[in-house]
């Protein structure tokens, strides 16, 4: 069995608003690991955050129509993470094809 090697040091993610990726806000601790490409084409950013808003307005409409839905506050806790971590990753992807346009204006 091979011997596992410990990762090299850490070396923090400095944002730089000349960088290529930006870190998603939703990751989960100060070492991101989830981008955007801020250089990707303006169609492809918007269906990136287009996918992941209706994901999530869909399971909404979803829960609406089952009429009462009963839990407990851990579960609606839950739940409400899982809606919004794509509705967070989309509203960045929104801004930064904000920021695109601004600057092409």
């Amino acid at each position: 069995m091979p011997t596992l090697k410990p990762d090299p040091p850490y070396e923090p993610f400095i944002p730089h608003p000349n960088n290529r990726l930006m870190a998603l806000t939703s990751n989960c601790n100060d070492m991101p690991t989830l981008f955007i490409d801020t250089h990707a084409p303006l169609d492809v950013l918007m269906d990136a955050a287009n996918y992941r808003i209706r994901a999530v307005i869909q399971v909404l409409e979803n829960m609406c129509m089952r009429g009462s839905v009963e839990c407990d506050s851990i579960i609606l806790s839950d739940f409400a993470q899982l809606c919004v971590i794509p509705l967070r990753d989309g509203c960045d992807v929104l801004d930064v094809i904000g920021k695109r346009l601004r600057t092409q204006a």
